[in-house]
């Protein structure tokens, strides 16, 4: 495989403790990823798991894992499309959001569908959502075509926090979250696919008003009132007053979006 002195891409100012690059061997596109802190380690391990136990066309999965020193690198296929929050340590490019939030509604709950579908295959494979955001949403938008990328803190579940908090964005994150001791369960996961159906169906910012970017005014919801109801119940502040689990909200909001 060649070496990031080889790549085409290099992503280096991440948060994550990891490196990523693209390269090309062969005639094809690979993104390799490796781990440059004991965190990018653990992360990586973490992924590991996860793409043993969850299968699905839209999830994005390792080809080729190779073990080291290190800890493993993980080999993907190259996907063309456009990550709709590129965040870095220098910010947060969400240039990929606002078009995607600008295209035709049927094309957005198509899209909507793939990211829930998803979730069943985690949800069936007993793993909850942690650091769920738009920067694992990978759109091709010649191809009209919704992937998800880097779920490498998804856990088995449900699990009690033992830190202070869980990673994530903080538009994502459900209350619980934030607070050592408590369970993390599918409701936690129910909380992040609904901020994902609030944000992925909205207005762009810029036509929103001058708003935190957390809520929107009325006017600005693309949805339709039995799709906000849905998005209304599972994120509310408590677990117990969401959806059950992610096969409820999805039941729900294909309900709603037939």
């Amino acid at each position: 495989m060649p070496s990031v002195e080889s790549a085409f891409v290099v992503f280096d100012a991440q948060d994550s403790g990891c490196l990523s690059y693209g390269v090309e061997e062969a005639g094809r596109r690979w993104l390799v990823k490796k781990a440059t802190t004991v965190e990018g380690r653990a992360s990586l391990d973490r992924a590991c798991a996860v793409h043993t136990t969850v299968r699905h066309p839209a999830i994005v999965r390792p080809v080729r894992t190779i073990h080291g020193a290190t800890g493993p690198t993980l080999v993907y296929q190259w996907h063309d499309g456009s990550v709709l929050n590129h965040a870095t340590v220098h910010g947060a490019d969400r240039s990929g959001l606002t078009r995607f939030q600008q295209l035709p509604v049927p094309q957005v709950e198509v899209a909507l569908d793939a990211i829930l579908d998803a979730h069943l295959a985690v949800s069936a494979a007993g793993l909850v959502a942690v650091d769920l955001y738009d920067g694992c949403f990978l759109y091709d938008f010649a191809a009209s075509r919704m992937r998800l990328i880097d779920l490498d803190e998804y856990r088995p579940g449900p699990f009690v926090l033992a830190a202070d908090r869980l990673p994530g964005s903080r538009r994502y994150m459900a209350p619980e979250e934030f607070t050592s001791g408590s369970v993390i369960d599918e409701r936690t996961t129910v909380h992040a696919l609904g901020r994902t159906l609030h944000h992925l169906l909205d207005a762009p910012e810029d036509r929103r008003g001058p708003r935190d970017g957390r809520q929107s005014s009325p006017t600005a919801w693309r949805g339709t009132s039995e799709q906000r109801r849905v998005v209304q119940r599972a994120t509310r502040q408590a677990p117990a007053a969401r959806y059950p689990d992610v096969p409820a909200l999805v039941h729900a909001w294909r309900l709603a979006t037939r």
